[in-house]
């Protein structure tokens, strides 16, 4: 699904109305959660979270002039998405999330490396989603993200 918004509120806009909700109570869980330092930006065409260049000045090594990107939420064809970059790499963190989740849910975890995906909106375990969240900070991350891009 390709939307182009200018902003989080115009993405959700954009949405179909089953999907607007999801989304809607998927970032505020992400905004009540976040640690401090994380800045919410449109990111890849989705609501992304990233450590700003003025934490992180080098920023994202595909491309240096993109801030270093954490989190981003998304409305995809068939699922709505969560991309943790501190689930692909940090591996305990990972270890924590797939232990927790069949404690929050009864549907079978579908994910990739830093991909999880919600196919039914009305089984996200928004309580687990905001405590994952809350368990990287932004110096964490850069620390995570230095270690495994040497």
């Amino acid at each position: 699904m390709k939307i182009k918004a200018n902003s989080p509120e115009e993405y959700i806009a954009q949405l179909p109305e089953d999907r607007q909700e999801a989304i809607k109570t998927l970032r505020q869980q992400v905004l009540d959660n976040l640690p401090e330092g994380f800045v919410e930006q449109m990111s890849y065409g989705m609501i992304g979270y990233v450590v700003p260049h003025s934490i992180y000045p080098a920023g994202y090594k595909v491309d240096p002039k993109l801030p270093l990107p954490f989190i981003n939420i998304a409305s995809q064809k068939n699922h709505v998405a969560l991309y943790h970059m501190g689930i692909y790499a940090h591996q305990p963190l990972l270890d924590w999330f797939t232990s927790e989740y069949p404690k929050h849910s009864t549907r079978k975890l579908d994910m990739g490396k830093s991909c999880i995906r919600f196919k039914n909106v009305k089984q996200i375990p928004y309580a687990l989603i905001g405590e994952l969240i809350s368990k990287m900070s932004p110096e964490e991350w850069i620390q995570c993200y230095e270690s495994s891009v040497k």
